[in-house]
């Protein structure tokens, strides 16, 4: 056909058409085409055969070959009238084909309630000027229905109450005009179906309720216009659904309610436009659901009440542009967001899943993980490489934040210790900071490990000091007071340190001939002196009254400097509290 006419005559003439398949038609349509650009005509020859002989086709049972023919009128509506049948009487074609024509009609090409048998229905490489198309409860018995290449005008295009009986249906390369396309509640049957590269332009293009059966879909590299596209309560089954690289326009996707089936979905380097993007309460049963590095608009995009439970979920390397994002109350197994740009507000309440993945993420504004209204059941979250420019609503002990990080698998000690100290510093900004001394100790304690664990994989003799000074750590900054987080456990470490020397002083005395001695008159008892002089001695009081004699002289030192050292860590401690 002649691409890029502005105008067209057609004249009919008594002349037999042989077409390439060497059928014969007893008159032929010259159309000649006027073609911006070019001073001359082009000239096209179609075989012609008018409406009254295409029924007499219908009427004796013979398949309809229109192949490479000017149709200027079909209407089973009309073709009902003529016959006296009721108008949603059934009309049984026996096979279908007008593959290479030229449609041109002001009043619809209507195939309603028709039934489609023999082999295939075939519209391949048509071109539809004018007209819409309607198929409502058409039905499809034949193996193979095509609308491959074919050119659609700007009218309406009905497809809705179709049910296609396994065969392979086919709009690869077709180019639907700026009318609506209504796929609503077709069976697709179990049979492939393929809008692989297909061109909807404006227009709503609907699929609500549509069943696709089991059989492998295709709408990779689609393109669809302005208009809304709705996949509202369609049904899939096991099949495998790609929209891969498919372009959505700035109308709204929804794809709210659907039921995926136990198939694979892809919608690989898909690209939305700024309309809203939703799966609201879909459901997926078994499979895979990927969603790597699709760049969406800016409108908001809603997986909320989603059911994907067992599902591993990815939305790797996605651009997710500037609307908000809501996961809330949804079912996961796995969700991945490695190496996304989070920009806007991201709703991360899921009711269930096992692992999510935020590693390599840049965090630009909110991720929320604070429960509401239900439990959240996140068995790990990862966090590692984030870089969190804005923050994380997550709540220490509401979201066992622990638990979420030492139950990675694959994660070591150095991975955990950065993603509790990415928390701790979110923590701040958040002014949550009995949470931030939560994750300050998990971050020094885990640090603490790798230190020692890289130290020995670098030589096993390294454990000759790499050990001691690990334990001398653990047992001076960790155990003694939490990283100088928790003023109270200083306390009390005071006190055991206190009572621990006074025992000590109370032994020598009883065992050896060291002693504490009074400069003045005393009657204090062994266990009276030995805590008096323990208490002047650690919180370097030195009155004079009371002075070590041999070797408590030694162990006196050594308390003085504990003393001095905890009474120090007491202080940075509480003023820390205070100071927040």
């Amino acid at each position: 056909m002649i691409p890029g006419y502005t105008s067209f005559q057609v004249e009919i003439k008594n002349l037999k058409f042989k077409n390439k398949n060497g059928h014969y038609y007893k008159k032929t349509a010259i159309i000649t085409f006027q073609v911006e650009k070019r001073t001359k005509p082009l000239v096209e020859l179609l075989g012609y055969v008018d409406e009254e002989e295409i029924y007499q086709m219908i009427d004796r049972g013979e398949p309809v070959i229109l192949d490479q023919c000017y149709i200027a009128r079909f209407s089973l509506d009309h073709f009902r009238s003529a016959r006296n049948l009721d108008r949603k009487a059934q009309v049984r074609i026996n096979g279908f084909s007008a593959t290479g024509s030229f449609f041109d009609s002001s009043l619809p090409f209507d195939f309603s309630h028709a039934i489609f048998d023999q082999e295939r229905f075939d519209l391949t490489s048509s071109w539809f000027h004018r007209g819409a198309l309607n198929f409502d409860s058409a039905r499809f018995k034949c193996g193979q229905v095509s609308f491959h290449n074919v050119i659609f005008s700007d009218y309406n295009f009905d497809f809705k109450n179709v049910v296609v009986e396994d065969a392979y249906v086919n709009f690869r390369n077709a180019v639907f005009g700026n009318g609506s396309k209504d796929f609503q509640y077709t069976e697709f049957g179990d049979g492939d179906i393929s809008f692989a590269n297909t061109e909807f332009s404006g227009g709503d293009v609907s699929f609500i309720n549509a069943d696709f059966g089991g059989g492998e879909i295709s709408f990779k590299v689609a393109r669809f216009g302005t208009g809304k596209v709705d996949f509202h309560y369609a049904k899939f089954k096991n099949g495998k659904i790609s929209f891969e690289r498919t372009e959505f326009g700035d109308g709204r996707a929804d794809f709210r309610t659907i039921e995926f089936g136990s198939g694979r979905v892809n919608f690989n380097r898909a690209q939305f436009g700024d309309g809203e993007v939703t799966f609201e309460a879909s459901e997926m049963d078994s499979g895979k659901f990927s969603f790597k590095r699709v760049a969406f608009g800016k409108g908001s995009i809603s997986f909320e009440e989603a059911i994907f439970r067992g599902i591993d979920v990815s939305f790797e390397r996605t651009d997710f542009g500037s609307g908000n994002i809501s996961f809330y109350k949804s079912v996961f197994h796995t969700l991945s967001f490695r190496f996304c740009h989070l920009d806007d507000y991201v709703d991360l309440r899921l009711q269930e899943c096992k692992f999510i993945d935020l590693s390599n993420t840049i965090v630009r504004d909110i991720i929320d993980l604070n429960p509401y209204e239900f439990d959240l059941k996140v068995e790990t979250i990862r966090f590692a490489g984030m870089r969190l420019i804005g923050r994380i609503y997550i709540d220490w002990k509401q979201n066992h934040v622990k638990s979420l990080i030492k139950g990675q698998e694959g994660s070591n000690q150095r991975i955990r210790a950065e993603q509790f100290r990415i928390l701790k510093e979110n923590f701040s900004l958040c002014g949550q900071y009995e949470d931030e001394d939560h994750a300050y100790v998990e971050f020094k304690r885990h640090e603490a490990r790798a230190n020692l664990q890289e130290s020995l994989t670098m030589s096993k003799l390294n454990g000759i000091w790499s050990y001691p000074v690990y334990w001398f750590k653990l047992t001076l900054f960790d155990k003694a007071g939490l990283y100088a987080t928790s003023p109270i456990r200083v306390l009390a470490t005071m006190l055991t340190v206190f009572v621990i020397f006074s025992l000590v002083y109370i032994m020598m005395i009883t065992t050896s001939g060291a002693d504490i001695i009074a400069s003045v008159d005393d009657s204090l008892s062994v266990v009276a002196r030995s805590f008096y002089h323990s208490a002047i001695t650690f919180l370097t009081i030195g009155y004079g009254d009371h002075f070590p004699f041999r070797g408590i002289r030694w162990v006196s030192s050594l308390e003085g400097f504990a003393g001095l050292f905890l009474m120090s860590y007491f202080t940075v401690a509480f003023v820390r509290k205070v100071l927040r």
